[in-house]
């Protein structure tokens, strides 16, 4: 996945750069991927970069020269590094308060801003005049290396140690464990201090391996990052690597629509004994706490208030859909995006008749999102396209469009491009819960044995 569309940058953005563990290779290699699509690239530092950093630069000049100066290294280079002085070595930033001008006075695409220091250090905790990020900053990207692990936590190889022992009470000189990184990546004083308020914040893991056990606790990393709702996601990748981003996580939120009058069933489907003793609906969002998805909405109408009762004490949020005899689908899913948190980035749309559910889908689901294969994403079992459906929010507004008597897959189905399918080897993702007969094979292909409906 390339760096533009893991950070979904785009023209017009300032963009920040805090933490420690990989900053300046970031923004170079953002800097030189965007070139190659075409833009007019300009980058800075608020602070400080060694004097031989430069050489990973196309040019650099004095932010002085001017704004024609600027405009005609732009023409030539595409991408054009701007400071103040150097001396002993270290580059020397302009003043914070010239950048907010800079996009207005000269024709660039991006401003990328080196705002942090950590001594080339893997890890870091700020202090406090740290970090400066420009007020007009669109996007911050704290970056921290998993190469910190195991590491003791002293001055040698943390920036900064003792602002995390006094905040979290770690022991100094102990090994750095992987919550720690997440802990002080979303701590509001220490990694996420000075990010302004309407800034977007997407997080890199630097020297995330393609594969392995440490790409796994990579993913567990950024899951505890992201149970703060200012991150829009957490890129694991390694920038020196043949391929920067490997997947992105994001905060995904699933909604399960158990709204439906169930005629031909002649009861509530939802509320049908599963497993366990557990009604289908009850067992559904078991599934989904067990496939780690966050952030559960229950979208309830006939039989509201026995469907709240069941899933309420597992954590799932319940909203009812007043629309629910006449609205269909769509209605019920329109209610559940509008209730989902503002940070959650995509929705997996769960059928409630569909007891069959497994993490394992689910899972696949999300990494096929995590790793872009595109922004809409459903299993598919011998060519069928079934469900859950994961919908990125940028397609989200459309849905909330469409009139009465649409239906969700108008959207889907013309966004093909975008789309794509997970191969599957269980036709759970097919078949739901419509009648009895459906209900009695459902409960066979489970192992669970024939049951009375009634």
């Amino acid at each position: 996945m390339k760096l533009q569309e893991a950070f979904d940058v785009a023209r017009g953005e300032t963009v920040a750069f805090i933490g420690a563990g990989g900053k300046t290779s970031l923004l170079v290699g953002l800097g030189y991927e965007l070139v190659e699509a075409g833009w007019r690239v300009l980058a800075t530092t608020t602070t400080r970069i060694g004097e031989d950093q430069l050489e990973l630069l196309p040019y650099a000049l004095t932010y002085d020269r001017g704004a024609a100066a600027i405009s005609d290294a732009l023409s030539e280079h595409q991408f054009v590094f701007l400071y103040d002085e150097i001396r002993n070595g270290k580059v020397y930033g302009p003043p914070p308060e010239w950048v907010p001008g800079l996009l207005d006075a000269v024709d660039s695409d991006v401003l990328l801003v080196e705002a942090d220091g950590a001594r080339g250090l893997p890890f870091k905790a700020p202090f406090e005049h740290e970090p400066v990020i420009p007020a007009q900053t669109s996007l911050v990207i704290p970056v921290a290396s998993l190469a910190v692990l195991g590491q003791p936590l002293d001055e040698a190889h943390v920036y900064n140690p003792a602002a995390m022992t006094d905040c979290f009470g770690f022991s100094p000189g102990s090994r750095v464990k992987s919550p720690w990184l997440a802990q002080v990546m979303r701590h509001d004083q220490l990694g996420l201090r000075g990010v302004p308020d309407e800034a977007r914040v997407v997080a890199f893991l630097n020297q995330t391996p393609a594969q392995g056990y440490l790409r796994g606790r990579a993913r567990l990393i950024a899951r505890l990052i992201l149970r703060s709702s200012r991150f829009q996601g957490v890129a694991l990748g390694s920038i020196r690597g043949a391929e920067a981003i490997h997947e992105i996580q994001r905060p995904v939120g699933a909604i399960v629509l158990a709204a439906g009058l169930s005629t031909r069933m002649g009861q509530s489907k939802v509320l049908m004994p599963w497993s366990g003793n557990k009604a289908i609906v009850e067992h559904i969002v078991e599934q989904l706490i067990r496939s780690r998805v966050d952030h559960i909405v229950v979208v309830t109408g006939h039989e509201a208030n026995r469907v709240k009762q069941l899933v309420k004490p597992l954590g799932a949020k319940v909203v009812y859909n007043r629309s629910y005899k006449t609205g269909e689908m769509l209605s019920s899913l329109k209610i559940g995006l509008h209730a989902l948190p503002d940070h959650v980035t995509g929705a997996l749309v769960v059928l409630g008749d569909q007891p069959r559910i497994q993490p394992r889908v689910v899972y696949q689901v999300l990494m096929a999102y995590a790793e872009g294969k595109g922004d809409i994403v459903a299993p598919r079992f011998q060519s069928r396209r079934g469900h859950p459906i994961l919908i990125d929010r940028r397609y989200w507004s459309e849905i909330w469009s469409l009139p009465r008597g649409s239906a969700p897959r108008d959207v889907i189905d013309s966004y093909q491009d975008r789309m794509a399918y997970v191969a599957v080897n269980t036709d759970s993702v097919l078949n739901d819960v419509d009648t009895p007969q459906d209900y009695q094979n459902e409960r066979q292909r489970a192992g669970l044995g024939c049951r009375d409906p009634d």
